[in-house]
């Protein structure tokens, strides 16, 4: 039980260091006319840039470019998150498997 406890613990710091990591890990995504997000790792957006003429921009194409450039953004965050997560569970596979056996 002590065991078991144990790796739960380590599998909670993990993630822990994992998501402290993700925070300082940004990415980016665009869109045309100069549109500009920069999310972390955890999916946070982080900046919002936009071009000197956004205002003379037509509603509809600023919302559908902010729009773009959000998904992209994110899209991008999934990306190196699900890769940590991936890393992550590899390393904690063969402790969790031992921990299912004993159960």
């Amino acid at each position: 039980m002590f065991d078991m406890m144990k790796k739960l613990q380590e599998a909670q710091r993990q993630m822990k260091e994992i998501k402290e990591r993700l925070e300082r890990v940004s990415v980016k995504g665009t869109a045309e006319p100069g549109i500009s997000i920069t999310a972390n790792g955890n999916r946070k957006i982080l900046s919002v840039e936009l071009p000197e003429n956004f205002q003379s921009m037509d509603k509809n194409e600023l919302e559908t470019a902010l729009r773009t450039a959000m998904d992209q953004a994110i899209a991008n965050a999934d990306q190196i998150n699900e890769a940590e997560m991936k890393s992550a569970a590899s390393g904690m596979m063969p402790g969790l498997g031992s921990l299912l056996s004993k159960g």
